[in-house]
């Protein structure tokens, strides 16, 4: 997303943390998903990058079900980076945009990125599997989850608080055959109706192994 778009949609998040966290804690919708992104990594102790982490709303799931698991979690929002920090004194954050995993210095057993995508450009999606392939271990594994339609009406959309952000739709498609380029398998792939102010729209789960 350009500068701008990105900005306003920080701003967004950074006033809306707590009503965020209120409405999203609850992640039982996708704790299918999310177990099977915790029943794949093998290994014990393992380190989890979370990009996105919101108020630690999957973080703390996660930390339920592997309590083992070494996270850092992050987000450009500060008021939600203080929000996930109360909520998982286990874990550690750092403010940091997705966009800007190539740059850290080491690699991961599992790269999640809950809801991240749809604050992605459909260019700057493509590039973030191909910065996630290089970020994994052997074996690691990657979750995504984003709003799926065509990447075409992507554009402004008005929340329930009358705040506009850019949201960029995305298509199973293109998101599959990066993976597939970037020496990834996928192990699972979920789609799920969510109705959010009489709209619907359709959620699109993958986790894959590289």
């Amino acid at each position: 997303m350009t500068m701008d778009q990105t900005k306003i949609a920080v701003d967004v998040f950074n006033k809306l943390a707590d009503v965020y966290q209120d409405k999203f804690m609850d992640v039982s919708l996708y704790h299918d998903s999310l177990d099977v992104f915790c029943n794949s990594i093998k290994k014990g102790n393992p380190e989890i990058l979370e990009l996105a982490c919101g108020p630690g709303n999957i973080t703390k799931y996660l930390l339920e079900k592997r309590p083992d698991f070494k996270i850092l979690g992050s987000d450009l929002a500060p008021n939600m980076i203080e929000l996930a920090k109360i909520n998982n004194p286990n874990a550690h954050f750092k403010l940091m945009d997705c966009r800007a995993i190539a740059s850290l210095a080491k690699k991961y057993d599992g790269i999640l990125c809950g809801f991240g995508l749809p604050y992605l450009l459909k260019e700057e999606a493509v590039q973030f599997i191909k910065d996630a392939s290089q970020k994994l271990n052997e074996n690691g594994i990657l979750y995504i989850s984003t709003m799926e339609d065509d990447n075409s009406k992507s554009g402004f959309k008005t929340g329930s608080t009358g705040d506009k952000m850019y949201q960029n739709f995305h298509q199973a498609d293109y998101l599959t055959k990066e993976l597939e380029e970037n020496n990834f398998s996928i192990i699972y792939l979920d789609r799920k109706e969510y109705i959010h102010n009489q709209e619907k729209t359709t959620d699109l789960i993958i986790i894959a192994t590289k």
